[in-house]
């Protein structure tokens, strides 16, 4: 099916019934059938390529005057388009929701992140049938459709490996998902998943997740290339570089050695001028102001100036290796013969440069998240710094390096009012499809525009029903009018933004904006009706100067357009709330894991920590029923977490031990007694907490069938989160491991485990702890 009479506004296209007289006998002359067409797109449709890395800032990579050296950007920029007002929602999940479903992430439930999610809404995390994904489009139209790394769209909810699957991958119109679905995951030991099935990386010490995606995507291009040759492939690629940790091997990173000694000060200087001669800003575009709440590279001691030289160092390798491994993906298209019908998109970004990593940058962000930040003194980092990038470290850079990272522009990643959480740079690359060589686009567009754009490119409608439920309309607009058309008027000339209650509204050429969080620090937030909005002029390219004062009726009147937009797009009621949130029964979100006891079977693994009942902060029990044909016994019985935090129950040299690791710090181990004998028995630990403190020490027993085995302390705990991807495992331990006395690969229980029994007790310390610093962890690992 590809011809012009084809209907494509209702999906699936309906089975066309065969009409005329049906003969008794196949052998009748006159007994014949139209032959079987399979689908397609129609005739000239390109392949298309989305690539997103992950927290690029505006002003990082080179092919728009960042530091950071992208070569297969520049690459395809020369032969290509560069869009110099390209604009993400400033988060993670809403930018990737909006991406793939052309509609603004309020609009598809995504209004913030999936682990915040409350009944209003916008805000569900679940993407309604009323707006299908572009891939589900695409594939009902005879595309070929695969997805390659981060998914960050599912919710918490439904991110079991019980699903449902609706909104995973698999379920959005992917034939093939390869990837992971945290909001981060640890480049050389990730927790990965094939479609729905858990699946672990090989164990070479080579191994890096980004590598390992793009030999993915490569293998299925060439695949598909050789069997369907006639179809074309929509290839979502979503690395998760360069979101922390900051991950890559020193040959990269060691490119960069004393490049960064100037500051981010300095830096922002220099890449202004880099942008200028490059044209992705005007001439006189001017540097905005370093912000009170970023210091000064000269305020910065001189004793961690080393360590924060190395932070940026091992981001720049981090973005220049993805940026070739992509290029790896782009020349695979090209030897297929392919390159110059496949319409590449490539977002340098879903959001701006993360300050997330706070004033000195962390060298393992788990601190940050449990709130031991102040542990993380100069010298600390500094007897650290040979680790950053490494697989031993979970580092991120410091804010004032996320500034820089978006130069012109103030504020960072989360701050939606400003374009330095929301302007990122666009490339465009489709020879076939226009003249344009290596030209700047100033029109303004936002990442709802990719989806209309790629369908405009395939020659396909609109769908006005997909399964049988009507459509919302799409809320993007093409981008193709731009594409042979540097003086064509803007088609969006109205966009709202909203992150956190950070809003900003663009209307032909003016924006209102007003910031109402700051990532990095906690504490209170003021009312809505406090806040105060600013008023940047069109021909103000980095929004330096506010003229609310000068013009208040001009934003009075943009002020009012944001609630028009906001209303229209389901942003009200604007929510900034912590502790309610968090609890799902007062957000009005179901709860996969509940009461105060659960039973994990043998076989199962990948748990997230969402999928299993919380220990921490409280006195617990773990029991596991293990079943010894030889004695004496060694390997995990159960574990969560990793080599960043988490606890561990084991077998050593035939004797049961508990391990809790304090967030990388420090491993509490604790060693029984006695053998577990061959056969059938119950393994048991008991934590009975010291009181209702947040990372509550306590006293271990160990026991077998009921009898001591063991006895010990830990003095500390983790309290608020173990890691931002690795999982809970019954008879191994995968990913990294939670404990010394065991290695990542070779851990599995020599017996069987049957189950394990998780008992916590009611009285908890949760409710100590603060709820800006659970909102920080959340928002972090977006």
């Amino acid at each position: 099916m590809t011809g012009p009479d084809v209907q494509r506004t209702v999906l699936p296209i309906p089975d066309a019934r065969p009409r005329g007289t049906v003969h008794y006998d196949a052998k009748n002359p006159e007994s014949s059938f139209a032959p079987i067409r399979p689908l397609r797109p129609p005739a000239g449709a390109p392949n298309v390529l989305v690539i997103l890395l992950d927290d690029v800032g505006f002003g990082a990579a080179s092919a728009f005057g960042g530091p950071c050296a992208t070569p297969t950007a520049e690459r395809l920029a020369a032969d290509g388009l560069r869009y110099r007002r390209f604009h993400t929602t400033a988060l993670c999940s809403p930018s990737r929701a909006a991406l793939l479903t052309g509609r603004n992430h309020h609009s598809v439930g995504m209004g913030a992140v999936a682990d915040l999610a409350t009944s209003a809404p916008g805000y569900t995390s679940m993407r309604p049938n009323t707006a299908a994904p572009l891939a589900e489009i695409l594939r009902l139209n005879g595309y070929s459709t695969a997805q390659f790394g981060k998914c960050h769209e599912v919710p918490t909810f439904e991110s079991s490996p019980l699903g449902p699957f609706d909104r995973w991958p698999t379920g959005s119109g992917f034939e093939h998902f390869y990837g992971f679905l945290a909001g981060e995951t640890h480049q050389y030991s990730p927790a990965l998943y094939e479609d729905t099935v858990p699946i672990e990386p090989p164990p070479d010490p080579t191994y890096h997740l980004t590598e390992d995606l793009c030999d993915r995507a490569i293998a299925y291009v060439r695949q598909q290339k050789s069997l369907m040759p006639d179809k074309p492939f929509f290839v979502y690629l979503a690395p998760g570089a360069t979101h922390a940790p900051h991950q890559v091997w020193p040959e990269w990173s060691d490119r960069y050695r004393g490049r960064f000694a100037q500051g981010w000060d300095v830096l922002r200087e220099e890449t202004l001028q880099r942008q200028r001669d490059l044209g992705v800003v005007p001439p006189d575009a001017e540097l905005t102001a370093r912000p009170d709440e970023i210091p000064a590279w000269e305020d910065m001691p001189e004793e961690l100036r080393p360590v924060l030289e190395r932070e940026m160092e091992v981001y720049a390798g981090f973005l220049e290796h993805v940026d070739h491994h992509v290029g790896r993906v782009v020349d695979a298209i090209e030897n297929l013969g392919c390159l110059a019908n496949t319409l590449i998109i490539y977002l340098v970004g879903d959001n701006g440069a993360s300050a997330e990593g706070q004033v000195n940058g962390t060298v393992n962000e788990l601190l940050t998240f449990n709130g031991m930040a102040a542990l993380e003194t100069p010298q600390f980092l500094a007897d650290h710094i040979d680790e950053l990038g490494g697989p031993n470290a979970y580092n991120h850079y410091a804010v004032g390096w996320a500034h820089a990272m978006d130069t012109p522009y103030q504020w960072t990643k989360q701050v939606a009012s400003h374009w330095g959480g929301t302007r990122n740079g666009l490339i465009v690359h489709w020879p076939e499809g226009f003249a344009a060589r290596g030209e700047v686009r100033d029109q303004f567009h936002h990442v709802i525009d990719i989806a209309p754009t790629v369908l405009e490119a395939a020659g396909l409608p609109e769908p006005g029903f997909v399964h049988g439920v009507m459509q919302d309309p799409i809320q993007g607009v093409s981008m193709i009018y731009s594409f042979d058309g540097p003086e064509a008027e803007d088609r969006r000339q109205t966009q709202y933004f909203e992150m956190m209650g950070n809003r900003g509204i663009y209307h032909r050429g003016w924006t209102a904006c007003t910031k109402h969080r700051t990532p990095w620090l906690t504490g209170g937030m003021p009312p809505f009706d406090e806040d105060t909005w600013e008023l940047y002029a069109p021909q103000d390219w980095t929004q330096a100067h506010d003229l609310a004062a000068e013009q208040p009726d001009r934003l009075r009147e943009l002020q009012r357009l944001w609630l028009i937009e906001a209303t229209r797009h389901q942003v009200l009621p604007m929510d900034d709330r912590s502790v309610e949130r968090f609890v799902a029964s007062l957000a009005g979100r179901p709860e996969l894991i509940t009461g105060r006891s659960q039973v994990i079977f043998k076989g199962m693994r990948r748990l997230s920590e969402g999928s299993v009942i919380d220990v921490k902060n409280r006195s617990h029990a773990v029991t596991a029923e293990v079943d010894l044909t030889d004695q004496p016994g060694s390997g995990v019985i159960v574990a969560q977490g990793g080599a960043f935090g988490g606890w561990s129950l084991y077998v050593l040299d035939g004797r049961p031990r508990y391990c809790h690791n304090l967030a990388g710090l420090r491993r509490f181990v604790v060693a029984g007694t006695e053998p577990i004998p061959a056969g059938l028995h119950q393994v048991r630990m008991e934590f009975t907490a010291d009181g209702s403190s947040l990372g509550t020490g306590g006293t271990v027993g160990l026991f077998i069938d009921g009898r001591p085995a063991g006895t010990g302390r830990v003095d500390a705990t983790v309290p608020m989160i173990f890691s931002g991807d690795e999982t809970l495992d019954v008879g191994s331990d995968l990913g990294t491991p939670v404990s010394d006395d065991y290695g990542s690969v070779d851990n599995a229980f020599t017996g069987t485990v049957n189950w394990v029994q998780i008992d916590v007790d009611p009285q908890s310390a949760d409710h100590l702890v603060d709820p800006a610093r659970r909102l920080d962890v959340i928002m972090a690992r977006q």
